[in-house]
């Protein structure tokens, strides 16, 4: 096996930062800071009852640290958090086709993410508990428990802290005497460690990956002990509850991707083995938290006095009910989004199917990383949000993966049963199926347009940042996907085409030139020239690249449908109202059909096919449809298809539930699925500021609901940020900052300005 430092020497990105490998290991103590870093009047989602345990993915709340993820219940009597390792995978590398040449997708081979433990905490003397609250705090990253009983107040605090690594939860109160219990997700006992006041499970799954959890407490005053497998305490007024875990997955291809020295038990005491008080431990989590969440500020305008009394799930079911605007509801909707992306894309793997949080070890899907959608929208939101740091999860995964991905597409792709092989029998670079795992592994059907669109994502984020490391790091990965499509692509009279393929998910599975994968192609070929000018590398591979662009086949309108065509055909050959908006990749995310650049028929051929599809879809599809809406500056559909994925979810059906988790309809059950909720607000802050390189457009596709209001922190290509304000639906201000880029032009209406800038520069425009 080609190990990973040899392939990335023989690629050039050894000592661009690809080598960072961030692994389950014990680090030193963090800096705590001084002071109250509390923000005063934090934006909150509040609820007046416990989650209902049955109901956990709906209502419990989250907490997340990029690495450890929890959904706390809230309980008085007996509270619960169900705890993850985003690392906790079973699966392998899945390099041996099934009997159609296809990959296999099962929880063995392929393997699943799973649960890593339950934590409990019981106070059963607390029956009967009044003034009950439980909430939220998106500003802080705190889920808080409030209470009486007897008379007294008792308040309880859940966080999972990056910088101490562990999860928190604070019990202060009076006289508080109860029981804490860890059991293990996958049936492996819990022992009590009497000297370290702890109790630890430990475990390993058949693909020998090891972990282990562990729980210990302390308090200031009162006792904690160990009794059997449980910690009791007594008499505290407050305690610290500390949670540790974790696996000895690492993210290189060359041991496998599990370090067999590693020993999680260890780390996980030690790590569990802080001391510092408890006041120290939320200052230095808060902090660290708000470092990120207060990069951007966004007002959509202010609600009643009735929509702000409400609790979270009256108000959502209220929303829905009324033409009356929520403008803080919509906007708390957005910055939970931020929420999700700051705990659940850190320093470690990318955000999933359902990022961080679990209810069960059978998650729909594997709750894997699905290629043809939904791990891109995953990352729409980052540098739009002002959180350009937490894409750093996925470009770390692709680069960690790349050699195996590389070793499985020259081993397998062309296996004579494979239906997408290349008919021309060259193959090079490397390919993923619609399905990867953590393991350099794919699942389900071969996907030749996956790897064009992760790197689609990947150099994006690079014109967000114009980071000229990051673009090294990540250039091995451009470079094999060109490699694969120059060996892939088909001369035709119409120009290159795509081979057999199929325009995900639906439609004939034998088509060639999907307009899908020309679009992805193109971008692929157009972004890479950029890179090797940039660095200065390949150039005349790179020009090479530019030359295949030129000849592909571009799509065309159907002059039966006056669709943009899916297929090189005039026919629709799928679902007309599919979920998936695969055609027009091209013109979002991508933007190489665009309002200013295209001839009009190609637009309305872009604008006939978002009609065509309709206005309803499962919450991702509603994101991506409103996103196109918000680049056709069409306000009023952009708007409510946003409300669309807002609305609650009743009877299992799309939409939000209380914990505003986006709600997956299988008609009588459901799925949470966390693109909707990265993705809408994406498409909102997309109708606030629309910018590819060379441009800035303010305020595209504002909707009436959101007239006045303001926003900092947007992130624009082209290496910029914009603070924005607006009164009656027109800018009044625009601070335009450069993190990078030198020149663009900034529009408003009819009005433009060309702007010129250094690095940490900044101006500020009145249109």
């Amino acid at each position: 096996m080609t190990t990973r430092r040899a392939f990335l020497k023989a690629t050039g990105a050894v000592g661009l930062g690809a080598m960072v490998l961030p692994t389950f290991s014990a680090h030193a103590a963090p800096r705590r800071p001084a002071g109250n870093p509390l923000h005063p009047t934090p934006t909150t989602l509040w609820y007046p009852a416990p989650a209902d345990e049955a109901k956990i993915i709906e209502q419990g709340l989250p907490i997340g640290n990029g690495r450890l993820g929890a959904l706390a219940g809230g309980g008085v009597e007996k509270d619960f958090l169900y705890l993850t390792d985003v690392t906790l995978w079973t699966g392998e590398i899945n390099d041996t086709p099934d009997g159609d040449g296809q990959l296999p997708y099962d929880p063995t081979h392929f393997g699943t993410f799973s649960l890593l433990a339950k934590l409990c905490v019981e106070m059963l003397g607390h029956a009967g508990a009044t003034e009950y609250r439980r909430e939220l705090d998106l500003s802080n990253g705190l889920v808080t428990t409030r209470y009486t009983h007897g008379g007294r107040r008792y308040r309880r605090e859940i966080f999972a802290s990056h910088p101490d690594d562990v999860v928190i939860v604070r019990l202060a109160g009076p006289d508080q005497s109860g029981t804490i219990s860890l059991a293990g997700a996958h049936g492996e006992p819990t022992t009590g460690d009497a000297a370290h006041t702890a109790a630890v499970f430990t475990g390993s799954f058949a693909n020998t990956l090891a972990y282990s959890g562990v729980v210990t407490a302390f308090s200031p005053d009162g006792t904690v002990q160990v009794d059997g497998a449980t910690l009791s305490f007594t008499g505290c007024s407050d305690l610290v509850i500390v949670f540790s875990g974790g696996t000895n997955y690492v993210p290189d291809t060359s041991i496998g991707f599990i370090d067999p020295l590693a020993e999680p038990a260890a780390i996980a005491l030690e790590k569990a083995a802080v001391r510092a008080g408890a006041d120290a431990l939320v200052r230095t989590h808060v902090a660290d938290y708000r470092e990120k969440y207060d990069r951007q500020k966004v007002d959509l305008g202010r609600s009643t006095d009735a929509q702000r009394a409400m609790d979270t799930w009256t108000r959502l079911r209220a929303r829905a009910a009324s033409t009356t605007p929520d403008p803080e509801l919509e906007a708390s909707y957005l910055q939970f989004g931020r929420y999700l992306a700051i705990t659940g894309s850190r320093d470690h793997l990318p955000i999933n199917l359902q990022g961080l949080w679990l209810s069960n070890n059978n998650p729909d899907w594997y709750s894997d990383y699905h290629t043809d959608i939904n791990i891109q929208m995953n990352y729409w939101l980052a540098d739009r949000a002002a959180l350009p740091d937490t894409f750093d999860a996925l470009a770390n995964y692709c680069v960690a993966q790349l050699p195996a991905w590389t070793n499985t597409t020259r081993s397998v792709y062309q296996d004579p049963r494979n239906r997408f092989r290349n008919t021309n029998n060259r193959v090079a670079g490397w390919a993923v199926a619609f399905s990867t795992n953590i393991y350099g592994g794919s699942g389900w059907w071969w996907h030749p347009g996956g790897n064009a669109w992760l790197c689609m994502s990947l150099f994006e984020h690079y014109e967000y940042t114009l980071d000229r490391d990051y673009l090294a790091k990540i250039y091995p990965l451009l470079k094999g996907a060109c490699e694969f499509w120059e060996a892939r692509l088909v001369e035709t009279p119409q120009g290159l085409v795509d081979d057999h393929d199929w325009s995900p998910e639906h439609g004939p599975q034998d088509a060639r030139g999907l307009t899908y994968t020309q679009e992805l192609v193109h971008n692929l070929f157009g972004k890479y020239r950029i890179a090797t000018d940039v660095l200065r590398r390949d150039r005349a591979y790179g020009r090479r690249m530019s030359a295949l662009r030129d000849r592909l086949y571009l799509p065309e309108v159907s002059p039966r449908t006056g669709m943009l065509q899916e297929w090189m055909s005039p026919d629709d050959l799928g679902e007309t109202t599919h979920r998936h908006l695969s055609p027009l990749v091209g013109f979002f995310p991508g933007d190489r059909v665009n309002r200013d650049d295209s001839p009009a028929a190609l637009i309305e051929g872009v604008e006939q096919h978002l009609i065509t599809r309709g206005m309803e879809s499962f919450g991702w599809g509603l994101a991506w449809r409103a996103a196109c809406w918000a680049r056709l500056k069409d306000a009023d559909r952009a708007y409510e298809l946003v409300l669309k994925v807002i609305r609650p979810s009743v009877d299992h059906a799309n939409g939000t539930a209380p914990n505003f988790f986006d709600m997956y309809s299988f008609g009588d059950s459901s799925t949470f699925q966390i693109d909707a909720n990265l993705g809408a607000p994406a498409a909102m802050l997309e109708m606030l500021l629309y910018a590819r390189p060379g441009v800035i457009e303010l305020l595209p596709a504002l909707p009436d609901a959101w007239r006045t209001g303001s926003a900092t922190g947007i992130g624009a290509r082209g290496g910029f940020s914009v603070d924005l304000a607006w009164q009656d639906g027109k800018v009044t201000s625009a601070t335009v900052r450069s993190v990078g880029g030198t020149e663009t032009e900034v529009r408003s209406g009819g009005w433009t300005k060309r702007i010129r800038l250094r690095k940490g520069q900044s101006v500020t425009l009145r249109p």
